[in-house]
C-alpha cells in the first residue's frame, strides 16, 4: 500500500505554498468514535502533501477516535461541528469508513445536510468502505453506481444504486471504494477531484 505520508516542509517550500491562489479545502466528515485510521489519516496526508487545506468536522467539538479495525488507534483534533459548515465553505468532501463512524453519523441531520448540498452543487465527494451508508441516508445514491464494503450490497442496492465490485467508482461526482487496500487508487481519485475543483 501506497504511504501518503507529509513530507518535511523547508523555509521555501512553506513560502510557496503561502503564495498559492489554488489551495483547496477538503473536509474529512466524521462522527466521534470508529474512524478506521487509515482511511483518515492516508487520504489526509494526500492532501496535505499536495499544499491543500484538510479540515476534520464532526458531529462535536474536541477529539475523535480512531480504530484499526475494532483496536483503538489514537485521537484526532476536531477543526470545526458539522452545524458549522455548508457546502459553500467546501471544495471536495471525504466520507471515511470504519463500522462505528459511519452508522453514528448518518443520524446527524446536519452531516446530511451537508452531504446532500455537496451533491446537489456538483461537488466532488469520495466514500471509502461503509461510508456508503451516510449516502444511503442522505439519498444521494439512487441512480448511481457505486462500490463498498461488501456487507452494504443490499443496503446501496434497496436504495437505487447499482452496485459493483471495483477498487473505485466514479459517478457523477461520487466517488466510492471498498476498504484500505484500495486507498491507492482511492487517494487518487481524491487528488484528481480537488485538481478538478480548481
Amino acid at each position: 500500500m501506497r504511504a501518503w505520508g507529509v513530507r518535511p516542509h523547508d523555509q521555501a517550500m512553506t513560502e510557496t505554498q503561502d503564495a498559492r491562489t489554488d489551495t483547496r479545502t477538503v473536509v474529512f466528515l466524521v462522527a466521534g468514535e470508529g474512524i478506521e485510521r487509515v482511511e483518515l489519516t492516508e487520504p489526509w496526508g494526500a492532501v496535505t502533501e499536495a499544499g491543500h487545506t484538510a479540515l476534520l468536522v464532526s458531529t462535536s467539538d474536541g477529539e475523535v477516535d480512531l480504530v484499526d479495525h475494532l483496536t483503538p488507534a489514537g485521537t484526532q483534533a476536531v477543526d470545526r461541528t458539522s452545524a458549522d459548515v455548508t457546502a459553500a465553505d467546501v471544495d471536495v468532501l471525504v466520507l471515511p469508513g470504519g463500522v462505528a463512524n459511519p452508522d453514528a453519523l448518518r443520524q446527524d441531520q446536519h452531516a446530511l445536510t451537508l452531504v446532500r448540498e455537496m451533491v446537489e452543487a456538483g461537488k466532488p465527494v469520495l466514500a471509502i468502505c461503509h461510508a456508503p451508508w451516510v449516502l444511503i441516508e442522505a439519498d444521494v445514491v439512487r441512480g448511481r453506481r457505486v462500490t463498498s464494503y461488501p456487507s452494504l450490497r443490499t443496503d446501496l442496492v434497496n436504495a437505487g444504486a447499482e452496485w459493483v465490485d471495483e477498487e473505485l467508482v466514479s459517478s457523477d461526482g461520487v466517488f466510492t471504494s471498498r476498504n484500505p487496500d484500495d486507498l491507492p487508487a482511492f487517494c487518487d481519485a481524491l487528488l484528481g477531484a480537488i485538481r478538478g475543483a480548481e
